[in-house]
């Protein structure tokens, strides 16, 4: 029998949560039985909310939890309960969103005071030892709030009462936005006002990458031929690609900048953070074959495959920021350093083109980083820089390496699928969709039950229940495998798994999907929102799913509830536009969706057809391979059409107009092009 007066986070899988089995804080896992505790023991819960990449986190860890003093204090008057807001995104979202009823801004580490039957009444973020930073200091804070609680209990059950009926969903608001050619092709020129025109990514500091946002803006600029749309999608990511944001040398990118010119991270390594720029970077290249982001796409999913996949060829959640207890001290190097690993003359040239000097530009140290340098150098100069690169990876791998999260998350993983995919389609890269294909075999296999997803997965055991973001990518990633492999199997099981979405998650009085499953019992309200988060939101990405599955197979219902869900959050997306922005995408799908259906006779075969769609960037588009004595559904657009000539013949249909037979491959691209593309008056 545990032990209720101790720290039970000891059997948990989490390596967040693990980090704190040690502490003398008497930390319990979120759940009924944690609740049922601080009932009967009729104490308010500290609940605290963080990840194992986050470095405030770290810090509030130390400087409070692993206090006696502190913990005393904490065990005293409160049940504390500890989540791990990547295992519970769900838990995460709901107190999150009562941050913000509050009227703080969010972040973490999050820490909310609640009742014991989970209600929200107070919190805050971050909260230091002493009074400093314009905070309080921690132990105050809990002194306060325990009074509170015991001395005043009608204002806690006001505040408690008022955010609860806060959070509940809210019935669509009649009108909301027309999301139409029109309105769409004004909002991209409005966002392109919003980016920085040296830097790239939205004015200011801190910059995240945003990539939902620009990645409306490619869209927005292939659709309705603007080029200043593509041109800012293409200086924020050579930016981001020559910035410290970037490993220059390790591959992949930390989470976001500092700092408004890219040069300072925070420098976590989240998988979903790569995953959405790989994509984003691949769909760019099609068009402009840029050599640095075929380097940086190459080099990110090296690091992928090097560092973040695990035993069953599943992707791992992030990399901390902190090694020895310091931010950045494991990516950082001082002048000195490069010169002893690469002697005078490879040092003074690659301090001059890495930003390199005896100061640092970070607290003493410096961050790799090409912003001085943006443009890439001749051929052999980049050899060059390659072979040093090399010696200092090697001299790096002895240092003491960041914290690893290896947990597997279902969301997560089926972002990186998608880009692995879409990534294999335009560089010909076999090896990377097998990594894919790889990966989401063990999703579906491992990280599921009776037709049922898991949201996470470690040390042999599948946990936490899934969310509609688990379902909407892993559907995303079985559409971009039925596109890079042309086998039905994959669209099968994104049917599947939109049926169960539609069983437990559909919210039909709202129009659109919870994050939470019906029978998730743990939970005070089911969230419900389309705004986009540092990942993709939910019901936006079901938006694009569901209108490419009405074309895999021809059923209206499927573009159906796309059209429902848009409606539902008109009002939403009217109110706040660019958070919204998958939503918008969406709304790009659903006006014209893009079908390319490749028609194949007997003895031949697509493959110079398939080559010539690496030329083109058509995000989303679904491309269906007809071999001799398959069918069409007699509701598709091109049922009936053949091959020409007997040779492979595409069919380019962008909304219900279908392009007349292509059989050269140069002429396909020519097609698509002109498709894509309407004239907005």
């Amino acid at each position: 029998m545990q032990d209720r007066d101790a720290n039970l986070l000891g059997e948990e899988t989490s390596p967040y949560l693990l980090q704190h089995k040690d502490n003398p804080v008497h930390w319990r896992p979120w759940g009924q039985a944690a609740l049922k505790a601080a009932r009967h023991a009729d104490k308010p819960i500290l609940l605290s909310v963080a990840y194992a990449a986050c470095h405030w986190c770290h810090v509030m860890a130390h400087e409070s939890f692993e206090d006696e003093a502190t913990a005393a204090v904490m065990n005293d008057l409160f049940v504390n309960i500890k989540v791990d807001r990547e295992e519970r995104p769900d838990v995460d979202a709901i107190y999150m969103a009562a941050l913000h009823q509050l009227g703080e801004q969010g972040g973490w580490p999050l820490t909310m005071f609640l009742t014991p039957d989970g209600e929200p009444f107070w919190g805050g973020t971050y909260f230091p030892p002493e009074d400093r930073y314009g905070r309080p200091a921690f132990v105050s804070v809990l002194n306060t709030v325990a009074r509170v609680y015991r001395e005043e209990h009608a204002k806690v059950r006001n505040n408690a009462e008022a955010l609860k009926q806060a959070l509940k969903p809210k019935p669509p608001k009649a009108g909301g936005a027309t999301l139409n050619d029109t309105t769409l092709s004004d909002l991209a020129r409005r966002f392109v006002g919003a980016v920085d025109p040296a830097q790239g990514g939205l004015r200011g500091a801190p910059k995240f990458p945003q990539t939902q946002f620009f990645e409306f803006l490619w869209r927005a600029g292939l659709r309705y031929g603007m080029t200043n749309p593509r041109e800012a999608v293409n200086l924020t990511l050579t930016h981001i690609a020559q910035g410290g944001i970037y490993d220059h040398l390790g591959g992949g990118y930390s989470r976001y900048s500092v700092d408004e010119r890219w040069l300072v991270p925070h420098f976590e390594k989240m998988l979903y953070d790569n995953a959405l720029l790989v994509d984003l970077m691949t769909e760019s290249w099609r068009e402009g074959k840029s050599p640095l982001f075929a380097q940086r796409i190459a080099e990110t999913i090296d690091w992928l495959e090097r560092e973040m996949v695990t035993d069953g060829g599943e992707f791992a959640a992030s990399l901390d920021a902190d090694s020895e207890g310091v931010e950045g001290k494991f990516y950082v190097w001082s002048l000195a350093e490069i010169d002893d690993v690469l002697g005078t003359d490879d040092a003074q040239l690659f301090a001059e083109i890495y930003g390199v000097t005896a100061g640092g530009n970070f607290e003493g140290h410096n961050i790799l980083n090409r912003l001085g340098a943006i443009e890439m150098r001749d051929d052999e100069t980049e050899a060059r820089l390659a072979a040093m690169r090399a010696k200092l990876l090697a001299r790096r791998g002895s240092r003491i390496r960041p914290g690893f999260d290896d947990k597997i998350l279902a969301d997560w993983n089926g972002l990186m699928i998608a880009a692995l995919a879409n990534a294999s389609q335009a560089f010909g890269r076999a090896d990377w969709l097998a990594l894919a294909e790889t990966a989401f075999n063990f999703v579906r296999t491992r990280m599921a039950k009776d037709g049922r997803l898991f949201h996470a997965y470690r040390d042999g055991q599948a946990k936490a229940p899934a969310t509609a973001s688990d379902y909407a990518n892993m559907i995303k990633a079985a559409l971009a495998l039925a596109n890079a492999t042309a086998n039905r199997a994959y669209v099968e099981q994104a049917q599947h798994w939109t049926d169960v979405l539609d069983a437990h998650y559909w919210a039909k009085d709202l129009g659109g999907y919870y994050l939470a499953a019906d029978d998730t019992k743990d939970l005070i309200v089911r969230p419900f929102s389309g705004l986009d988060d540092a990942t993709p939101n939910a019901n936006a990405i079901m938006v694009s799913n569901l209108v490419s599955l009405s074309l895999w197979t021809g059923e209206t219902r499927y573009a159906k509830r796309a059209e429902e869900i848009l409606r539902s959050f008109g009002g939403a997306i009217a109110e706040n536009v660019v958070v919204h922005s998958g939503m918008l995408m969406g709304a790009l799908d659903g006006l014209a969706p893009q079908l390319i259906v490749l028609i194949v006779p007997a003895d031949g075969d697509a493959n110079a057809l398939r080559a010539a769609l690496r030329d083109v960037s058509l995000p989303n588009a679904v491309v269906q391979e007809i071999a001799r004595g398959q069918a069409l559904p007699s509701s598709s657009v091109v049922y009936g059409k053949t091959a020409i000539g007997g040779k492979a013949t595409a069919y380019v249909c962008l909304g219900p107009q279908c392009s007349p037979p292509v059989t050269d491959a140069a002429k396909l691209v020519e097609t698509i092009k002109t498709a894509r593309q309407v004239t907005v008056t």
